[in-house]
Formats: C-alpha cells, structure tokens, sequence
C-alpha cells in the first residue's frame, strides 16, 4: 500500500464522518482508510451482523499487513458497518462454495487466517457495537483495546451451543479479564453489557453509541502520536510472544471444536440459538 494523501471523509459505523480520511482501499469486504493523524480505520462491510469466514479474516489479515509497511500509519481503528461488531461465526448457513465450511479442514484455514491477526505490528483500537459474540469476541480481544457503549453486549457463548472456545481466547481472554472472570464468561456464556465489559477490564471505556466512533479514533490518535518506533518497540516487548501462544491455543481449541462438532449437544445448541429457546443438552 503506498501512502495516500487527501481530503474525503470515511462513514463510520454511525453515519458520521472521520476528519481528515482519504479515499478507501478495498480488501474484499474489509476497507481502509488512513487519515491525517497517522489513523488507519478499518472496517467490515458484513451488515447487519458482519458475520465472517474464511474470506473475511483474510481480507482483515491483509489489510493488518498492508498497514504494517505503510508509513503513514500507526495505529489502526477496528470497526464494523451495521448494527453488531460481529457476531462470530454463521452456524446455521455454512458455505457451499470453494471455501471449506466448520468441517473438511474449515477450522484450521479460518484460524490460520486469524492468527494472521496477532502478527500485526501495528496497535489496535476496536470499536465495538452491538453484539461481541463468540468468535466476534475473540475478534474484539484480538484487539490491544477496546472502546464500546451502554449497548453492547459480550458473550462467549460456545458452551451454550455444545461447542468449545475459539478464535484463540483461550490465550487473549484471561490476560484481559482475569482467570476467574474468563472461567465464568465460558461456562456459562452469559452476556454482559457495556458497562458489565468496562467494570472487568473486558473494555477499557464506556461512551455513548454516536460517540463510539469518534472516541474510539480519538485514542488510535494519541497513540499515533507517540513516537512510532517506540511504540513498536514496547508493544514487541508486550506482545511479542502472544502470536505463538495464539498459536498454541487455536490448534487446542480446533481439535476440541472437532470432537465436538458430531455430539447431539452441537446440533440441539445451534438448533436452540436458530428457535432462540434455551437448549436442552443431554451430554450426548
């Protein structure tokens, strides 16, 4: 990506515009926008839940790298257009076309994509709206940090579809939150709300939906303004063995996702999240 320079304007997740934005670039249904302030903005166009794939955390993974050899950028703002930030994975409409679906080897090239992620250099500011659900969580806690609003709501809901943990939360999530409160996240796959996120540490603040946007570019910009090889430097320092341990944990959890996959427990809880009913699971 070479270094754009100009005066658009970008629409975010509520309609309004981030000064300063150039022309977008397009990485399938992710684009980027780098402004004046050193900003990256991008953005997934999967309305209203922005589900995503196999495709999807490609376009994403090549988006992170395009950012990381670009000059002119030196933080980047996760966001989604629509309603929800995502809510994972589709379960009820698998795909039929050239990219593999949960089986056939599906999990382990969604993953190897999603590793991708943690391999940026680059700082991450998500933005989150609506739902955070599932894998969406883990693409939330992919993230360094995250802004979101009252609205929101975060649930790591596998155990309520007879599934285990993904998207390598296994690794991201108890550094985040704490060990206890990640146990009970996955347990019981409750949902917390905005403010239930901020109180654990899930998010580190709370403002309201019109302002999710601008605020959540407001923090990306303060980090850009720090100088940017140290912040490379620090975030390697911090960071810098996460991409194995994700590794580590996404091949734990993909084997696991596979001995679930074929129990009467997955079929019930996806079937339940489809009906929206509480499942009933009978260890099978």
């Amino acid at each position: 990506m070479t270094s754009m320079a100009g005066e658009a304007a970008d629409l975010a997740t509520d309609g309004t515009r981030v000064t300063g934005s150039t022309a977008p670039t397009q990485f399938g249904d992710v684009t980027v926008i780098v402004d004046d302030d050193f900003v990256a903005t991008v953005q997934i166009h999967r309305p209203p839940n922005n589900f995503f794939d196999i495709a999807l955390m490609r376009s994403l993974a090549d988006a992170y790298e395009a950012l990381d050899a670009e000059d002119a950028c030196r933080a980047i703002v996760l966001c989604s257009e629509g309603k929800h930030f995502c809510a994972g994975a589709n379960f009820n409409n698998q795909p039929t076309g050239p990219e593999p679906g949960l089986g056939a080897g599906g999990i382990e090239q969604l993953y190897q994509e999603a590793a991708r992620l943690f391999d940026t250099l680059t700082p991450v500011v998500a933005a989150v709206q609506g739902a955070a659900i599932g894998g969406g969580l883990g693409l939330a806690c992919s993230a360094d940090f995250r802004i979101t609003c009252p609205e929101a709501r975060f649930s790591a809901n596998f155990a309520q579809l007879g599934f285990h943990q993904g998207f390598a939360l296994s690794a991201t999530l108890p550094p985040i939150v704490g060990q206890q409160h990640s146990l009970e996240m996955l347990y019981t796959g409750r949902r917390l709300s905005g403010e239930d996120a901020v109180r654990i540490g899930l998010c580190e603040e709370l403002v309201d939906t019109d302002q999710l946007m601008p605020q959540a570019h407001a923090f990306a910009a303060q980090i850009a303004r720090s100088a940017p090889l140290a912040v490379r430097s620090i975030r390697e320092t911090m960071r810098g063995d996460l991409a194995d341990r994700v590794r580590a944990a996404l091949a734990r959890e993909a084997s696991e996702q596979h001995k679930l996959l074929p129990t009467a427990d997955f079929s019930e809880g996806v079937r339940a999240t489809a009906e929206r009913r509480p499942p009933r699971f009978n260890g099978r």
